[in-house]
């Protein structure tokens, strides 16, 4: 499929020089998931955890003129990651598989042509696979760039590791790190302003324990809470009844690290205990103001005191925001930002992702060319990735049963297994090798279980391990020139003439996943 959509296989090095890394500022930006070494001179390599330094600094010194462009590569690599929680076996690992591949464009509109290839690509190869993937609006992140998405994956709630939120209406998805919604809550405020009072709240430090003393809704009150973006404090405004999403606020400051700070660092700042933090006579504090809050009159903060908080304040009047940015988490039955549905809060495995880079490598490591006019311009960039470790184990995860996996064709080791009965009688044994030497040279993949156990072992074993198609030979069909097929998704019984099997498990196999 990659070469269909006309990218060229090349392999790249795992490791990478630092420096390259330190010109474009992913050295810093990655943080610790960046995975390094050290050679015997004391030079600092890293282990690439993906390539868009190496492969730009190729295209660089490769590509000149407007001529050779656009140029699509692709590689599939091992890659490397200092994971913080290595977890789900083949998931998270700090070693791991990807094809990766990089698009080169002369102007925007051959970049849209190239990122849409690819996307198409993804859903076919994802379709060959067996898997019904959704494309979902995701941050960029350390990756840069103006647009990126994810191929993802469903599955059950426990074993996702991200939340989806998708609109059964207009099929609007994004993941939670970057997804909107439409405001369907709306507190009824005053149109006119008020003039704030500090009001005692005696051991209310949290929204409800505030909205119980105060008898009002969670949605008059607004939240201060205060995060270290890098070292320096950073207030974050929402709404009584949101939550803040970090990855937004991290973009909002445009903070490399941001962590929630500790009760000390909460007081220091606000002169405060933890829950009496608010935005009125801050000093020296960036405050980011989520628009939610910005359109409310004569709301509720904590007053920077302990177990007092300020009736009626106002944005502009009594504090002012460094800057309205959305930093609010969108949750299930949140309104959809593009029709009047409600949202459905998913839980899903990335297996894919693509990014629109635009110009972020190019311009650090020179990666120009001559357009038609003999002007220098920069190349404009996509990346693409497809985790092939992660995916086998991401349909795992939605694919199986109490018993065992349930491969789809496209993924499976084997697309057929021939369980023998009993070992010990001669036509069994004859005819399962004559029919695993027939699915071979039909150039269908066939495992032959020849072991010694018993037929309940091998049957239990068969649904363990999951092979698409079963094949049972015992005494009593093979007597008739029968054998029993049964699919893994099912629990029906076949019995199939053994001279007309190979057709049939042709046949089947193009009805299935």
């Amino acid at each position: 499929e990659m070469n269909s959509a006309g990218a060229l296989e090349i392999t790249m090095s795992v490791l990478c020089p630092v420096e390259v890394w330190q010109k474009t500022g992913r050295y810093d930006t990655v943080g610790k998931e960046l995975m390094t070494m050290k050679d015997r001179h004391d030079h600092e390599m890293i282990l690439c955890g993906t390539h868009e330094e190496t492969v730009t600094n190729l295209v660089a010194g490769e590509v000149k003129s407007y001529k050779q462009l656009p140029m699509s590569l692709y590689q599939i690599q091992v890659k490397f990651r200092d994971e913080i929680r290595p977890r789900f076996g083949l998931m998270r690992g700090r070693e791991f598989i990807m094809k990766d591949a990089y698009t080169f464009d002369a102007t925007e509109e051959s970049q849209k042509e190239s990122y849409k290839k690819m996307v198409d690509a993804y859903f076919k190869i994802f379709k060959r696979a067996g898997l019904d993937v959704l494309k979902v609006e995701s941050d960029s992140g350390a990756m840069g760039g103006s647009n990126a998405h994810e191929f993802m994956l469903l599955v059950d709630t426990n074993a996702g590791e991200e939340t989806i939120l998708h609109c059964p209406n207009c099929h609007y998805a994004a993941n939670e790190e970057k997804a909107v919604c439409r405001d369907i809550n709306k507190p009824n405020t005053d149109s006119v302003r008020v003039d704030t009072e500090i009001v005692d709240t005696p051991g209310a430090a949290t929204i409800e324990e505030v909205s119980e003393f105060l008898k009002v809704q969670t949605n008059q009150l607004v939240k201060t809470l205060i995060f270290m973006a890098d070292d320096k404090p950073v207030a974050a405004l929402v709404r009584g009844d949101r939550s803040v999403n970090e990855t937004k606020l991290k973009n909002a400051v445009a903070a490399i690290e941001l962590e929630p700070a500790n009760a000390d660092q909460v007081e220091e700042i606000t002169k405060a205990p933890v829950g009496f933090a608010g935005p009125v006579g801050l000093k020296d504090v960036t405050i980011i103001v989520d628009p939610l809050v910005a359109e409310m009159k004569n709301f509720i903060v904590g007053a920077n005191e302990n177990e007092k908080h300020i009736l009626n304040a106002n944005i502009d009047r009594d504090f002012k925001a460094s800057k309205i940015f959305d930093i609010t988490t969108t949750v299930q039955d949140d309104g959809c930002p593009n029709c009047d549905s409600k949202l459905e809060a998913k839980s899903g495995i990335e297996v894919g992702n693509t990014f629109m880079l635009g110009t972020k490598y190019s311009k650090s490591l020179g990666a120009k060319f001559l357009d038609a006019s003999g002007k220098e311009q920069l190349m404009i960039m996509g990346s693409y990735g497809i985790g092939i470790t992660r995916t086998p184990q991401a349909a795992l995860e939605h694919y199986h049963d109490d018993g065992g996996i349930i491969w789809p064709v496209g993924l499976a080791p084997y697309l057929v297994e021939i369980i023998p009965l009993n070992l010990k009688d001669d036509e069994i044994v004859a005819a399962a090798e004559k029919l695993y030497a027939d699915f071979n040279e039909a150039e269908l993949d066939v495992l032959l279980d020849d072991r010694s156990e018993r037929a309940g072992v091998k049957f239990n074993d068969a649904d363990l391990i999951g092979m698409p198609i079963r094949v049972t030979i015992g005494a009593k069909s093979l007597k008739d020139g029968k054998v029993e097929v049964k699919l893994r998704s099912s629990d029906e019984i076949e019995k199939v003439d053994l001279n007309d099997i190979v057709d049939y498990v042709k046949n089947v196999a193009q009805t299935l996943k």
